[in-house]
């Protein structure tokens, strides 16, 4: 539901909504971070406060636009629209070889989260993967989105592994990738 209680409209995404997707604010405010420790033998994880709370901006993208899932009949990208507006999106991919759903991107504009757009795309994804067979669903995610991370883990992700380099030589050096899978439910 939205904000005045009117039905959100989902449905997989069209060319003409490329621009929306392009433009929607991806942008988040958090508390908190998760700070990776890595040692010789593994890594840890914990949530830790910040102060001055931090404000991220992702860097432009080439982001899907739905106009080649059209053609990759093992991608898909959904939206979530308001009245029209399209407020949210989904874009996942699957590979046969190890039954891997992706979720290459997920984002839900500001004035909408914490309203289950998030866990309704999801929820599209996760109906996508039963359709292709898939054995579990898999994202990456920067540390420091700790609310993204909460999200996921509430729908029932658990870091899975990590890549302290993924992102040196781009906008966001410095952070750490995480990686969170759950089996196909």
């Amino acid at each position: 539901m939205t904000v005045d209680d009117a039905p959100l409209v989902y449905r997989l995404a069209r060319p003409e909504d490329a621009k929306a997707i392009e433009a929607l604010d991806g942008s988040f405010t958090t508390h908190s971070v998760f700070q990776v420790t890595v040692a010789e033998d593994g890594f840890g994880i914990r949530e830790v406060p910040v102060d001055p709370p931090l404000h991220k901006v992702f860097p432009e993208e080439e982001s899907s636009d739905g106009e080649d899932d059209a053609e990759d009949a093992n991608a898909r990208t959904w939206v979530a629209l308001d009245s029209g507006e399209l407020v949210g999106f989904a874009a996942v991919s699957y590979d046969p070889w190890n039954r891997r759903l992706t979720i290459e991107d997920i984002e839900v504009s500001p004035a909408h989260r914490g309203q289950g757009v998030g866990r309704t795309l999801m929820g599209h994804a996760v109906g996508f993967a039963h359709e292709r067979g898939a054995g579990h669903i898999w994202l990456e995610v920067t540390n420091i989105n700790a609310p993204a991370i909460r999200a996921y883990r509430r729908m029932g992700f658990a870091f899975c592994g990590l890549d302290t380099a993924l992102y040196e030589g781009t906008p966001s050096a410095g952070e750490q990738a995480l990686y969170m899978s759950m089996p196909c439910p």
